[in-house]
């Protein structure tokens, strides 16, 4: 597990990187909206997700859902980073026939909760995930959901949101990669936190509120979700679309394209990394629980 700062910084500088080549090999992609969410995902992965690739029934394991599926280019350099994928395969983002696809998929992929090709229906499946976790399975595995900020414009990000609220689900944390620019330009709220949290403050949520590319703040913000009991939280984390390229940095018309310039955007990044990840197993959990309901008359 990554112990300082700069361990961090080294991963999330990879993630970039590999994000950036995966959509180069393809010719398509998003990988701006990948580098934006990379310090987020290296702080994830890096120190707080529980998970075993070789078993990914485990029930222990922490449940990740990246709801902004078109940033699947960071999804796959995680999993490289975390050594279930090998760098080859990395390459063959979107080829035909690779399990690397375009959006992620559970059909391709074992470590794939819930396809999220459609905006808006990760916090919903995140939220069911949570509830069966706490009041079904009686396990406690953690539910983390990666938002979009351009999909909180999605009502069933809300009506999710209102239903966690509810059912106080204090084993689900939903960060939201506030990087100010969708598809068709700038979001309503932009770079405006409060507008966001405000409404989840009103659902009964914790907020907090980071610069998404702090690792330190990051983790802190995931330490606070992780001990905070009675409620969801919500890391809001102001963040750059493109960032650590200055050319395709907070640059509108670059969404879903691959970089320009991709050899000199690796360049800048520091070239093609291979740092590793070791992540953290859950630990043992029991068969999952059965509720008898009783007997049944017909």
């Amino acid at each position: 597990m990554p112990d300082s700062r700069n361990q961090l910084q080294d991963i999330a500088r990879q993630l970039r990187v590999d994000s950036v080549r995966a959509a180069a090999a393809a010719g398509s992609g998003h990988p701006t909206s990948s580098m934006s969410a990379a310090d987020l995902m290296a702080v994830l992965v890096g120190r707080h997700l529980h998970y075993d690739f070789d078993r990914p029934d485990h029930p222990g394991n922490d449940r990740f859902i990246l709801s902004k599926g078109h940033a699947s280019p960071l999804l796959y350099a995680a999993y490289k980073a975390a050594g279930a994928v090998t760098d080859e395969e990395l390459l063959t983002f979107r080829e035909q026939g690779s399990r690397l696809q375009g959006h992620p998929t559970p059909r391709a992929l074992p470590w794939v909760e819930v396809a999220t090709g459609s905006l808006g229906q990760g916090l919903p499946v995140g939220v069911g995930m949570a509830l069966s976790g706490k009041r079904l399975d009686r396990i406690p595995f953690r539910v983390w959901v990666l938002c979009g900020d351009s999909e909180l414009a999605e009502g069933s990000v809300w009506e999710a949101a209102e239903h966690a609220g509810y059912e106080h689900l204090d084993n689900l944390t939903a960060i939201v990669d506030v990087n100010r620019l969708g598809q068709r330009g700038p979001t309503r709220h932009e770079w405006q936190l409060s507008a966001y949290a405000d409404r989840f403050r009103a659902f009964g949520w914790h907020v907090v509120e980071v610069d998404g590319h702090d690792v330190d703040a990051v983790d802190r913000a995931c330490h606070e979700a992780a001990s905070t009991v009675g409620q969801p939280t919500v890391i809001l984390a102001r963040t750059v679309k493109g960032r650590g390229v200055a050319s395709v940095e907070n640059r509108e018309g670059l969404h879903g394209k691959p970089l320009p310039d991709a050899d000199a955007a690796v360049e800048e990044l520091g070239g093609v990394h291979d740092v590793r990840v070791e992540m953290r197993r859950p630990a043992a959990a029991r068969a999952l629980h059965a509720v008898r309901s009783g007997h049944l008359e017909l």
